[in-house]
């Protein structure tokens, strides 16, 4: 599980490079852009590096835990993070260009990667893990 944040971790952050580039080259650093868009846009954008740099803190000291409950909790807290990553890259699209300030995408994304950092913080709850 460390290997796949850490690889998933730096391939969001990738995404978050590439999505600087598109603003900057294909929107043009967004200038002259009325406010609520512009703000959708760079906020989507940094959504995208907030969920690769959890993916990449996992990575680094994730350690892998010996009872089976703690083991599920990482299992669902990981399956919540990379559901938010993949939600905030498509709100980038999505949310970014509807014209209204619901974000639809972001707003499920936000609370997923709340849930998976709070189901990896519980499944440390006792302390009995294994060297990964």
């Amino acid at each position: 599980m460390k290997r796949f944040h850490l690889i998933f971790g730096i391939l969001i952050v990738v995404i978050f490079l590439l999505t600087g580039q598109y603003m900057d080259k294909y929107l043009n650093h967004l200038h002259g852009w009325p406010d609520g868009p512009r703000m959708l846009y760079r906020t989507r954008h940094i959504f995208i590096l907030f969920t690769g740099l959890v993916h990449l803190v996992l990575g680094a000291y994730l350690v892998k835990r010996m009872l089976r409950w703690q083991r599920i909790l990482q299992w669902v807290g990981t399956a919540f993070l990379v559901a938010a990553s993949v939600l905030f890259v498509a709100a980038f699209f999505y949310d970014s260009i509807r014209g209204d300030l619901s974000a639809p995408l972001s707003y499920r994304g936000v609370f997923l990667a709340a849930y998976g950092v709070l189901a990896h913080i519980l499944s440390g709850i006792g302390r009995k893990s294994s060297v990964v």
